[in-house]
């Protein structure tokens, strides 16, 4: 099956852009939130050079719907060249009270700069980031306790926000970021799977299809298990068992695959097909050689 290369720029992304370049100055870290079913393909790659040296905090969301054992991967893949890597779950609060504790070890030589010098009330100020639909603002509006107009659609926060969270930590929001083209088309694809980039813009029927596709060499039996079907090697066979099974069917009794289509991307998004993770980190130097902190 031909892959699709997906390109998306809209102008607001180039100006969230601008804001952080001009905001870096009046934060002490950046928090990057990446989903962690993709923890690769949901990272901007022009961070880095935007933020420079500023210490990172890298926070894998949406862990509950990813596989754990990558998920240990993935951390230790991170954790490399001095970033603090820590899991959560936004839409339920898991792991977001490790946030501050998390942001003190980061700076803990400034803190102790701080204390030396008698500035114990100095606040610390951190700047939060992410492509669109990784969660950001549900994470934002659990540390916080209030609303930043969160929906479940990619784009949806604009402006910069200030929100004070205690204990000496206040964060900066920011929209989210996608970069100018995908010059990969499998990023673009992972990033669609997740919903990261609006199906609008997308064969849907493609993308369900290329989805199985890429799952079924490591999670056939979470499909099979949940559709009740039996394994096949085609993925369009497999979507026809499952759009019948499923009771989606056309004029005449045919499987209705774009029901179908639709039906399997919304189940494996809202994490019915299991924890599944879509990305693993071949050797940990691909990962972190780009990142300076």
């Amino acid at each position: 099956m031909e892959e699709s290369r997906i390109q998306w720029f809209p102008g607001h992304m180039a100006r969230t852009r601008r804001r952080i370049k001009e905001n870096l100055s009046l934060v002490d870290a950046v928090c990057e939130i990446v989903d962690a079913r993709i923890p690769f393909s949901s990272r901007n790659p022009d961070l880095n050079s935007i933020i420079g040296g500023k210490p990172r905090l890298i926070i894998l969301n949406k862990a509950d719907l990813a596989d754990e054992n990558a998920t240990k991967e993935w951390i230790k893949c991170y954790s490399k060249d001095g970033c603090r890597v820590m899991t959560a779950d936004s839409k339920k609060g898991i792991g977001v009270k490790q946030f501050i504790p998390e942001i003190k070890m980061l700076l803990k030589d400034k803190l102790e700069r701080y204390r030396q010098k008698g500035m114990r009330g100095k606040m610390l100020r951190v700047m939060i980031v992410g492509i669109p639909n990784v969660g950001k603002s549900s994470f934002i509006n659990k540390l916080a306790g209030r609303s930043a107009k969160v929906e479940d659609r990619p784009g949806v926060t604009r402006g910069n926000q200030w929100f004070s969270l205690g204990g000496g930590v206040e964060v900066m929001d920011t929209p989210g970021v996608l970069w100018p083209k995908f010059d990969d088309a499998t990023v673009g694809e992972m990033l669609a799977f997740t919903g990261a980039v609006k199906d609008t813009i997308i064969d849907i029927e493609h993308l369900a299809l290329r989805l199985i596709g890429t799952l079924m060499p490591t999670y056939e039996e979470n499909i099979c298990v949940r559709f009740k079907v039996e394994p096949d090697k085609d993925v369009l066979h497999m979507l026809e068992k499952i759009a019948v099974r499923r009771g989606m069917l056309i004029k005449g009794g045919e499987p209705d695959i774009e029901r179908a289509s639709v039906m399997f991307l919304d189940e494996f998004r809202a994490g019915r097909l299991g924890r599944i993770t879509l990305e693993l980190p071949q050797k940990a130097t691909d990962c972190v050689s780009d990142i300076k902190v």
